[in-house]
């Protein structure tokens, strides 16, 4: 099991790659004879072959982990494979990184229906502290909106349940190819909406990695539109409020031996990515009503572009955007619970929330 065979399917599998647009038509072209890096005419740079070593600010454990996964990949499932076979795929990839996390931080896992939707409610077997009695986080998982309800929302939500003593719900929210946008949504507010029914709006957060991160942005401004108050906080992680495009969509997959892919997600694919309820981005006014939002993402991953352009216009809006950047990191590199930089985002994510979330309880509007 690598993460090798996680971020091609980011990259390529099945079109998941949420990239806006193709490659300008002199990034197609062959490289240019001349060894010599320039930027033509047009604004293009042209690179020649480069040897880029690993980064000095990675753990050694994170440096062993990059090269048994990228120097020598394991198999991921083929391109255009059956939707379930792609999916039973990723269950298997995952269950190492979820049976690691069950023993470093135990939990309990219950699978409920909130508001007819299905989901997991994940608590920590010590007990949720105090504090938290009244908190509950929810968890939107990665998978290019085609897969990742089982293992992979385990692998994101088991840690911070158990490191934060506190409820996670995560969602199993309808996905491409059996459903399109808005479905996920939808299905994200009406879970919200039953869990308003017990707490205040300020005593929720929301989370999601990659599929999720954006989700977890396209949530909020789809609770604008339905009159919803606005969560305690949110983070978005390895995806967020802006489309997937900037030097990270070109320069990233290249550091970890791959090309740029420029396929859109199906689930996105009858709508426009101008519409703010895709990216919210695309409105300052949506953006503006933004919760407190974590950004998290590795400088080898492609959405970390997307995510420098979500903090900057979240800034610009007057909303608390906070950005954490792990160098020499992957595509949701964090799966692995035992990499050093790992727990550092697991102790960042519980610090962010446990300052905001009650901070402002009662003060939140549709």
């Amino acid at each position: 099991m690598s993460f090798a065979s996680k971020f091609r399917s980011f990259l390529g599998l099945l079109a998941v790659a949420l990239a806006v647009h193709g490659l300008p038509g002199p990034a197609r072209a062959a490289q240019s004879a001349d060894a010599t890096p320039h930027v033509g005419a047009d604004g293009v740079a042209h690179l020649p072959a480069s040897s880029v070593p690993l980064s000095k600010f990675m753990s050694a454990a994170s440096r062993a982990k990059f090269i048994k996964a990228f120097a020598t990949p394991e198999p991921s499932a083929a391109s255009g494979a059956d939707i379930q076979v792609v999916r039973e795929f990723d269950e298997r990839k995952n269950a190492p990184f979820v049976a690691r996390a069950k023993a470093l931080y135990p939990v309990s896992i219950e699978p409920r229906l909130i508001g007819a939707v299905h989901v997991q409610v994940i608590t920590p077997k010590e007990g949720v502290s105090s504090k938290n009695r009244h908190r509950v986080l929810i968890n939107l998982h990665g998978g290019g909106f085609l897969w990742g309800e089982g293992n992979g929302a385990r692998a994101e939500s088991i840690p911070i349940a158990g490191l934060g003593k506190i409820t996670v719900i995560t969602v199993a929210y309808r996905m491409a190819p059996e459903f399109k946008f808005p479905a996920a949504s939808e299905d994200v507010a009406a879970v919200y909406r039953e869990l308003l029914k017990e707490r205040d709006a300020s005593d929720i957060g929301i989370y999601g990695c990659s599929a999720g991160g954006i989700l977890t942005a396209e949530a909020i401004a789809w609770f604008q539109k339905v009159n919803l108050p606005m969560p305690g906080a949110i983070g978005t992680f390895c995806g967020s409020a802006e489309t997937l495009e900037g030097d990270s969509h070109y320069t990233a997959p290249l550091l970890v031996g791959e090309l740029p892919s420029d396929r859109r997600s199906a689930y996105m694919s009858e709508t426009s990515l101008s519409d703010p309820l895709v990216f919210p981005a695309n409105s300052p006014a949506v953006l503006a009503r933004f919760p407190p939002t974590l950004l998290i993402a590795g400088s080898r991953d492609p959405t970390v572009s997307s995510l420098f352009a979500t903090q900057a216009a979240l800034a610009k809006a007057g909303v608390e955007a906070e950005l954490h950047v792990w160098d020499g990191m992957w595509h949701a590199f964090f799966f692995d619970p035992d990499l050093p930089e790992s727990q550092e985002v697991y102790n960042t994510v519980v610090k962010f929330f446990d300052r905001h979330l009650g901070a402002h309880r009662g003060s939140n509007t549709g």
